[in-house]
């Protein structure tokens, strides 16, 4: 997104994560968290909170590496000294619905977004695990160049905006 917008290609991104490059504005949109979920029908299911240490041996499966999702996560795991090759991950998978797909048939432990899973939470479908003391936030932000604001994207900026407590 970063670089289409340097090219010129887009107007107008969403970005999450951290990578700040210099010669865009980014406006923050909304704030995130992510969450260690399992399926009701899963063996972790009878888990209500592990620690840190105990994540290392739960089979998980997490987003691709390349997303921001992930970027986040491990940003959050090296404040315990803990890197992605010290989990025991399963499968890195290229979305957050196949992540859920994947959960409904193993007993494996995703992470993923609190907002992505809100439907499955209210049907009984998922339910999350507490990980003590690993709090992973991330925000989402509108990203354009510096000094570059059509009246479209403002536009949409605005309304985004006011909505975006419905998200």
């Amino acid at each position: 997104v970063e670089n289409a917008l340097q090219e010129h290609r887009i107007d107008l991104g969403m970005v999450e994560g951290i990578i700040r490059l210099p010669n865009l504005k980014y406006t923050t949109f909304l704030e995130d968290e992510l969450v260690a979920v399992v399926h009701t029908r899963s063996k972790l299911a009878k888990l209500d909170e592990i620690t840190v240490d105990e994540l290392r041996k739960i089979p998980l499966v997490l987003r691709e590496r390349g997303s921001g999702t992930l970027d986040v996560l491990e940003t959050s795991l090296l404040f315990h000294n803990i890197k992605l090759s010290d989990l025991n991950v399963r499968m890195y998978l290229g979305s957050t619905e196949s992540i859920k797909l994947f959960l409904e048939n193993t007993d494996c432990m995703g992470v993923v977004s609190v907002r992505s899973i809100a439907r499955e939470l209210a049907a009984g479908l998922f339910k999350v695990v507490e990980i003590k003391d690993l709090e992973v936030q991330r925000e989402f932000s509108f990203a354009r160049l510096q000094g570059e604001e059509s009246g479209l994207s403002q536009v949409f900026i605005q309304f985004a905006s006011h909505y975006n407590k419905k998200l």
